[in-house]
């Protein structure tokens, strides 16, 4: 189990009336990182925020900016992200876009590049990948909506994910998103995963503070 593991706040369920708040209390919560959720409407059923938004909360805060890509066309628009402030770009191996092309895009623009897998996805298709992106994202629920329930079947394939890492010593960070709790986030971490990603349980939280503390066990 990771004893350094680093926990993602998603925004997708914050309430963007108070941006400066809202990184207020990211910050001084523990968390490392602040989880950006890109949805087109087209690679999955819903539409949320882009670079304008990301810009606002680069303004507001000086942690990691890790930004999850569930767009059709990624590699079109790692430039953008790249310039608005993003220092993870995260784009699905289920997506149009060439996967290596699109790694090499993100690197070129001085960023750390991540490959994604929907539940349905299994590691083999990104086998040979792993070691040439700087993270896995393994999503845990079907990407698209906050507040899914965590789907128990992935955590095979983190140990699958952790297993190649280890076995070829690669320095890849493995991610979970989707259904992370106090519960969900020990077994995620018992399989190896370095950075949890956790969005709707940490804003129903009275302390995010406690939370976060929580998930890292």
């Amino acid at each position: 189990m990771n004893d350094n593991t680093i926990v993602s706040v998603s925004v997708l369920s914050a309430d963007f009336s108070c941006i400066r708040e809202i990184c207020s209390n990211i910050e001084t919560s523990g968390a490392e990182w602040i989880h950006f959720d890109v949805m087109d409407g087209v690679f999955v059923d819903n539409l949320t925020f882009g670079c304008p938004v990301l810009k606002a909360i680069h303004k507001n805060s000086n942690l990691v900016k890790d930004v999850h890509l569930m767009i059709s066309n990624p590699i079109k628009y790692v430039e953008n992200f790249a310039n608005s402030g993003a220092d993870y770009i995260t784009f699905h191996y289920e997506s149009y876009s060439n996967p290596i092309d699109t790694i090499d895009k993100i690197h070129k623009c001085g960023k750390k590049a991540g490959i994604s897998i929907k539940p349905n996805t299994p590691v083999l298709a990104i086998q040979d990948l792993i070691g040439l992106v700087d993270m896995v994202l393994i999503m845990t629920v079907e990407p698209g909506f906050g507040g899914q329930g965590f789907i128990f079947e992935t955590l095979d394939k983190v140990n699958q994910v952790r297993n190649i890492i280890d076995t070829n010593n690669y320095h890849t960070l493995i991610e979970v998103d989707g259904g992370i709790n106090l519960e969900t986030s020990k077994l995620v971490r018992k399989a190896g995963t370095d950075v949890l990603v956790s969005g709707s349980y940490l804003f129903k939280q009275p302390s995010m503070k406690d939370a976060v503390k929580a998930l890292k066990g």
